[in-house]
């Protein structure tokens, strides 16, 4: 059987009906991958344990603002999007995921997310600290920076490539990076664009979206990447990595905030 990938969603409204919205992109690029997608749709936070049972890996999507609340800092004006339902869930899923030993790939508020489960915190609008244009609306589906990827990180096997072109859709990014986690992937300001886990803890994390640049090198290798370690099962040895332990400790007290 193809290893199943949970997809989450984006709660949306359309004419006046309640929706989960999912760009195709995401599951075009999982089903090019090798595997099945299954979608996550947004649930009550304890319900993340049953749902990553039914699944070998997850994506996290794109999307609104994390609440900076979840990382202990006041929102700045620039913040939006925010869903407190959405963000108690995407974490709850990244505990669960980790303490099941699951890979785990997030892109663009996917890697935020996953981020700040762990502890870490973001930069709230970056044309505050840097001159780098980082929101390109318009080239969406072509690079318009590139990424320096750091030659001993787990992503550059991936990729293949020192430095990797991407689009640029954002305007915040990870801060302090999460405990298991490590920068591997930097713009020319300095901003982090990519992280990854350490020890046992299977995480890719990209701040740009790869699902737009499959014609591009090196994009498809992401989710080529989630799949092959889909297909290699949970990892039994996971939740007994200290630093993971504490990290999904401290995941965990944050989806309760």
């Amino acid at each position: 059987m193809k290893p199943r990938i949970g997809i989450t969603t984006s709660p949306s409204v359309h004419e006046d009906r309640f929706l989960e919205a999912l760009d195709r992109t995401y599951v075009t690029a999982i089903v090019r991958a090798g595997a099945l997608p299954f979608i996550l749709p947004v649930l009550e936070a304890e319900d993340a344990q049953d749902a990553i049972s039914c699944v070998d890996g997850v994506l996290f999507t794109g999307g609104g603002d994390v609440d900076p609340a979840r990382y202990g800092a006041v929102a700045s004006p620039h913040v939006d999007g925010l869903d407190a339902a959405r963000d108690a869930y995407e974490i709850a899923l990244a505990d669960a995921a980790a303490a099941a030993g699951l890979p785990m790939l997030g892109v663009c508020r996917g890697a935020q997310v996953i981020n700040v489960a762990f502890g870490g915190t973001l930069v709230q609008h970056l044309p505050d600290v840097s001159d780098l244009s980082h929101r390109e609306k318009d080239r969406w589906a072509e690079p318009v920076h590139p990424v320096r990827v750091s030659l001993d990180s787990c992503l550059a096997g991936v990729v293949e490539r020192e430095l990797v072109g991407v689009n640029s859709l954002h305007h915040q990014a990870v801060d302090l990076v999460g405990r298991g986690l490590r920068a591997v992937g930097w713009a020319g300001d300095g901003t982090i664009e990519a992280i990854e886990g350490l020890g046992h803890l299977r995480v890719l994390g990209v701040q740009w979206h790869p699902e737009l640049l499959s014609a591009e090198p090196g994009h498809d290798a992401l989710f080529g990447w989630l799949r092959n370690e889909a297909a290699r099962g949970r990892t039994a040895e996971a939740p007994h990595d200290v630093v993971l332990a504490e990290a999904v400790s401290f995941g965990a007290v944050r989806a309760a905030v």
